[in-house]
């Protein structure tokens, strides 16, 4: 359909639901001579008489009465669709899709979906966690969580928390039974407990650093896998050396000494979590809610 069509059904669907050529005219922002070549221009279009028109009074013919009928419910819905649309850029509304390592989901968001959701009932939440590097637009989703320095380099990020430590961890009992190791290369005598990436399936290396001094370490042993719920049990249980980014679980358990810390000055800071997205132009205000939450800005908080 042409813009003029749909232009001129538009000025009919007005003219009858007014039932006055005035009002319509009005309500179009047109005058009421332009609204009437707009008229005549349809019924030539078609070659039918839609409007019974006096001085007095306007009201459709039968062709006219029907084409009403099919074409006042798409207009409305177009035009509720169109208000909608437009209503999404000022109001935090709809589904906001979020990819998040398993960390940043109990970290940032586990604790915060309560608030999150009633400051804004009307948007729903879909989270998932995914401990892989998404190509997030692709996927579909509206943003992502990462550590800094596996966030794609054309994404816009957002700081979600300060640099993190990596922190080298065992077990008292497998120190005991195994030695402290003094350096990263006395990790070569030592079971490591490994992480596996998720998506490539590589195993990641361990790198140290010490008075500008870097090594990288590949170790062996008999634990690997992609996920926290299972290194961090095996390095409670004796199994090795974990090395790994200091999360609540590691916290915990150095606090109450069921981990030891080992190699503390060769382990560095590594970026901290980001939130990114694919641009900047015309953000969700359910994104931006969600940024706001995260960073607590929504309490007064300043970002991170």
């Amino acid at each position: 359909m042409r813009g003029s069509e749909f232009a001129e059904l538009k000025a009919f669907v007005a003219i009858v639901d007014r039932s006055s050529f005035a009002k319509a005219a009005d309500h179009l922002g047109l005058s009421r001579s332009a609204l009437s070549q707009t008229i005549r221009q349809l019924e030539a279009r078609l070659g039918v008489r839609l409007l019974n028109r006096t001085t007095r009074s306007v009201s459709p013919t039968e062709p006219g009465r029907r084409l009403h009928e099919r074409m006042a419910p798409m207009l409305r819905e177009m035009d509720a669709a169109v208000a909608e649309a437009v209503d999404t850029r000022t109001r935090a509304s709809g589904t906001l899709r979020i990819n998040t390592l398993s960390m940043a989901a109990k970290r940032l968001i586990a604790p915060r979906l309560g608030r999150f959701a009633g400051a804004h009932p009307d948007v729903v939440l879909d989270i998932v966690i995914n401990d892989a590097l998404s190509d997030i637009a692709g996927e579909g989703f509206d943003a992502g969580i990462r550590v800094g320095n596996r966030v794609q380099k054309d994404m816009v990020a957002v700081r979600m928390t300060p640099d993190v430590e990596l922190l080298a961890v065992a077990s008292p009992d497998y120190l005991a039974r195994h030695g402290e190791p003094r350096t990263p290369e006395d990790l070569s005598r030592h079971a490591c407990i490994l992480w596996r990436f998720p998506g490539s399936g590589r195993i990641a290396g361990w790198e140290f650093s010490k008075a500008g001094k870097t090594v990288e370490f590949f170790g062996e042993g008999n634990v690997i896998s992609n996920h926290q719920d299972i290194i961090v049990p095996a390095a409670l249980q004796g199994l090795g050396i974990l090395y790994a980014y200091n999360d609540d679980d590691i916290a915990e358990a150095l606090r109450d000494g069921r981990l030891r810390r080992v190699l503390a000055d060769w382990s560095p800071k590594v970026p901290g979590l980001y939130l990114y997205y694919s641009s900047r132009r015309h953000m969700l205000p359910a994104l931006r809610a969600f940024i706001d939450c995260m960073l607590d800005r929504d309490l007064g908080g300043e970002a991170g």
